[in-house]
């Protein structure tokens, strides 16, 4: 498989393509998703969950939760008396989550994005961390996170984007395509590390990401750019 081929694809063939694809690269996940963006996926993430409005005892969910970063803070957001729970269609990510023990008492489990394998208004918050660019069907995803949360419930997701003036976004990309494959080349994984850019160059807008939710249902929807415009955190609520 040559190294365009995984941003190629669509549909059923996407999602095995971008399933074996963090399948090889699980091992590495973390340490090169720090180095990417310089430790900041934290605070990112910290941010996204103070849109979600979460409370202590409530019940929230990270889809596409790959090795579980986002459920450090969602758990600190419910408390102890709260439940966070994990769903990704990758075992080698889910196997990481569960050795890093963010679960702890929290679930994980095997499931796919656009079809969820939860019962409907099962939480008060749901969230998505560099996910909804991956999922074959955006549109089918965002249905049913909508279909997941509870009425008032809140749904955020955290993923790349590009940088409005063209200037700034000429630069960013010029280094992003150049920079993240040879960091993926020091660890063997050059094909993944390609897909990362020009999956973001392909992604849709943040316009079109705000009519989807909001077609799915969503109201209040809104976005915030983030590190320059490189990332946007998306929210919404359900009525």
């Amino acid at each position: 498989m040559g190294n365009d081929a995984i941003w190629k694809t669509e549909g059923a063939g996407k999602r095995a393509a971008v399933q074996g694809m963090f399948a090889e690269i699980a091992p590495t996940y973390d340490l090169l998703n720090s180095m990417m963006s310089l430790r900041l996926h934290h605070r990112w993430r910290a941010f996204a969950v103070r849109k979600m409005e979460l409370k202590p005892g409530d019940h929230a969910l990270d889809v596409c939760c790959g090795t579980g970063d986002f459920m450090v803070p969602l758990k600190k957001a419910v408390g102890e008396k709260g439940n966070v729970s994990g769903v990704d269609f990758c075992l080698p990510m889910l196997e990481r989550a569960q050795e890093k023990k963010v679960a702890g008492g929290r679930s994980l489990t095997l499931g796919d994005a656009c079809q969820l394998p939860i019962r409907s208004e099962s939480f008060n918050g749901v969230s998505v961390g560099w996910g909804i660019r991956n999922v074959p069907d955006i549109d089918a995803a965002h249905r049913e996170l909508f279909r997941v949360l509870k009425k008032g419930g809140r749904f955020v997701s955290l993923d790349m984007a590009r940088p409005r003036f063209a200037p700034l976004r000429g630069i960013s990309e010029f280094v992003f395509n150049t920079l993240v494959p040879k960091l993926g080349s020091i660890f063997g994984k050059t094909q993944a590390y390609t897909y990362l850019p020009k999956s973001t160059q392909k992604f849709w807008s943040r316009d079109q990401l705000a009519a989807s939710m909001e077609s799915a249902g969503f109201t209040d929807v809104g976005y915030k750019d983030l590190m320059f415009g490189n990332i946007c955190v998306h929210w919404g609520r359900k009525p």
